[in-house]
């Protein structure tokens, strides 16, 4: 399974494979505080780190 990220810099997709990314999952507590968490993946191509953020069925659905 291959993720398709966006490169802001050069402007253009990349893709990478599942293998080579990096699961992150990111916890904040809002002003009226209610727990609120986003899922993404990281992935680090040709030395820049790139972020993508994903819903929680297809956070589950990669492997690491």
């Amino acid at each position: 399974m291959d993720i398709k990220f966006y490169n802001v810099k050069t402007r253009s997709f990349v893709t990478v494979p599942a293998s080579q990314v990096k699961k992150v999952k990111y916890e904040t507590t809002t002003k009226k505080g209610k727990q609120q968490v986003r899922y993404a993946v990281k992935a680090e191509v040709d030395g820049m780190k790139l972020t993508k953020f994903v819903s929680q069925a297809d956070w589950d659905k990669i492997a690491g």
